[in-house]
């Protein structure tokens, strides 16, 4: 029987992810040492592999069969459109993909004139304007901080994740309209699935028991 091999999101999913498999019986000692230089962490007795990536190559790992499972957040899964499956919601890291902007933008969204959109999710906002509203937008793509695009300026309108609220608000924006609830998901190769499919099984059936 070969190694189940996880790729998780470095950062607080990580963290998280191994939290509640730890509770479902799945440990993995070596990812305990800050001070390890290892890039793959493996419990050999549960037959299971880790490593850690940045969010939006993920979903690549999966896709591509370097990884069987991955965990990583909705938005990233939207945003990347990879071919894998997605079978389950980890309920942590809840958040919400918005449309956000100074409440005078409001108006804009109502029309169907042309916008300009900011956001780090091109894909996303594409799709949410494009298919969903039918409205026609120019889509900025920014990497920083995109609440800084409306009040300099840049775009009447920005795209991106929204958890309190609270930076928004500092900075006189609010949010306009919700595309999508976000939280940690679980995907899984498409190859992996058919031949692991036993083994998959009983490990959601082991993470639901423990939520």
């Amino acid at each position: 029987m070969r190694d189940l091999t996880f790729a998780l999101t470095k950062g607080r999913l990580a963290t998280k992810t191994l939290a509640l498999l730890e509770k479902a019986g799945i440990t993995c000692e070596e990812m305990k040492d800050p001070s390890s230089r290892k890039l793959i962490f493996a419990n050999e007795e549960a037959g299971v592999r880790f490593f850690l990536a940045k969010g939006p190559d993920v979903p690549t790992y999966v896709e591509y069969g370097a990884a069987d499972i991955g965990i990583v957040g909705k938005d990233t899964i939207l945003e990347e459109g990879r071919r894998l499956y997605e079978v389950m919601d980890l309920g942590f890291g809840a958040c919400r993909m918005c449309v956000c902007g100074p409440e005078s933008a409001r108006a804009l969204l109502s029309g169907r004139e042309r916008i300009r959109v900011a956001t780090k999710y091109p894909n996303i906002a594409r799709d949410y304007f494009f298919n969903q509203r039918n409205q026609t937008v120019e889509i900025i793509k920014l990497n920083g901080s995109i609440e800084l695009a409306p009040i300099v300026g840049l775009s009447e309108v920005i795209v991106d994740i929204v958890e309190t609220g609270s930076t928004l608000k500092e900075n006189g924006l609010t949010v306009l309209q919700e595309i999508v609830p976000l939280s940690a998901r679980m995907v899984v190769n498409q190859v992996s699935m058919r031949m692991a499919y036993d083994r998959i099984q009983d490990l959601i059936e082991k993470l639901r028991k423990v939520m």
